[in-house]
């Protein structure tokens, strides 16, 4: 009788247990977390659970923070754009899924995300680092993600300095294509050309010597010039726009130390240069000098690869402005393209000296030679090219010492007219 009561009472526990309690899983942790569509100051975050419904708060901080002094943002759907982070850092972030008011998962494991490098600033501010031009030690001369590095087939000469060019457009910009010279750029489109010898040439792991970094901004449809000039550290350059001299000492090539009093020009010097009919104009990056390939990349492909360069359809329909070192290419060639590169800007139409005194030569290289006047002005122009008179010599500005080996190609090849 004692085991039939007993029996009955665990049957009524049993019964009583099933109408009252109901089993409730526990909110799962959500996990796959992940990220994407980041930017300098934004991230959208996601991940995934198997709750079959849940809401969601994520808590976001510097790598490294302290659980619970982070962030927080909520979320309905299982990904969140976060704004308002700091650019160039790393960021860790975890989920927590909440089914309802009593039953929240524990945290996910830490996901980590890095934000990109700010943006360049296309303003004339008063120290070269907030331009955001480069990233890491401003020394290194690393150019931001946001720039194109690029190069010249043939190059300005100054005083052998070596010199890094970039281009930095406004994001969602393009240059079109306007011909073989330069493109249209949007308004907003940074231009800039560092000036620098290394210590030896022979040896770049030795370090540099940075002089100047000269900006271009074109603003309301317009060109304005800047130039910065480099603390002796190599740890900043300040806007300055006086001319000034500072002499500079490297070893080239040949093991031979040489000295020069580099020129930085002032304002007005880069106006005399770039000015085509009284409006300040870019001199290098035009399509014909950046149409070769650096690395079997050719320039122009890449322009077009990161959709900064529309409306020109294939390298090949652009011309090529020769190499003036390239052996192979005829004389002819090779001269007038350093004509073209190192005087054109002065001496053809709207240049500085064609404006203001007469045109004496016209030195762009598509001009006929008979319509370039060369043959007529050979001595005048070989008179000034060798020497280093001030206010005589040739180029005008930005060159003190002449270009011995430009000169073996020029002078017998004038001599030779």
């Amino acid at each position: 009788m004692k085991k039939l009561n007993l029996l009955a009472i665990l049957l009524l526990l049993l019964v009583s247990c099933n109408n009252d309690d109901t089993f409730v899983p526990q909110c799962e942790t959500a996990y796959s977390l992940g990220e994407s569509n980041i930017t300098h100051s934004s991230a959208t975050l996601h991940w995934q659970d198997d709750n079959p419904s849940a809401s969601y708060t994520i808590e976001y901080g510097p790598t490294g923070f302290v659980l619970g002094s982070g962030s927080t943002a909520n979320a309905t759907e299982k990904s969140i754009t976060i704004i308002g982070l700091q650019a160039n850092t790393s960021y860790d972030f975890y989920v927590k899924s909440i089914c309802d008011a009593n039953n929240v998962s524990i945290l996910s494991d830490v996901r980590s995300f890095s934000t990109q490098p700010p943006l360049v600033v296309a303003e004339f501010r008063p120290n070269l680092s907030e331009l955001n031009l480069f990233q890491g030690a401003l020394k290194n001369l690393q150019p931001s993600v946001y720039t194109f590095e690029y190069k010249l087939n043939t190059a300005l000469y100054t005083d052998y300095a070596h010199k890094q060019r970039i281009i930095a457009l406004p994001p969602g910009e393009s240059m079109t294509y306007n011909g073989d010279g330069l493109p249209n750029f949007p308004d907003n489109t940074l231009i800039a050309k560092t000036f620098y010898y290394n210590i030896d040439d022979r040896n770049e792991l030795l370090g540099k010597t940075i002089i100047e970094t000269r900006v271009l901004l074109k603003v309301n449809g317009e060109w304005l010039t800047g130039n910065y000039k480099w603390n002796a550290s190599q740890t900043e350059a300040v806007l300055d726009n006086t001319g000034s001299t500072l002499p500079v000492t490297w070893v080239d090539n040949s093991g031979s130390t040489n000295n020069v009093n580099y020129k930085i020009p002032s304002d007005q010097d880069c106006f005399t240069c770039h000015q085509t009919y009284l409006n300040v104009t870019p001199i290098g990056p035009k399509l014909r000098s950046m149409n070769f390939s650096i690395n079997g990349i050719n320039q122009l492909r890449a322009l077009k690869d990161r959709n900064y360069l529309t409306g020109a359809s294939d390298p090949s329909t652009v011309s090529v402005l020769p190499n003036w070192e390239d052996a192979s290419q005829p004389t002819e060639a090779r001269v007038r393209a350093y004509f073209d590169m190192n005087c054109a800007h002065c001496h053809s139409s709207g240049g500085f000296h064609n404006e203001n005194y007469y045109e004496a030569l016209k030195l762009n290289y598509e001009t006929s030679f008979n319509d370039s006047n060369i043959y007529d002005k050979r001595w005048s122009i070989m008179a000034r090219i060798q020497t280093s008179i001030d206010g005589y010599s040739m180029p005008f500005i930005g060159v003190t010492t002449p270009h011995t080996q430009a000169l073996d190609l020029i002078i017998p090849y004038l001599e030779s007219l």
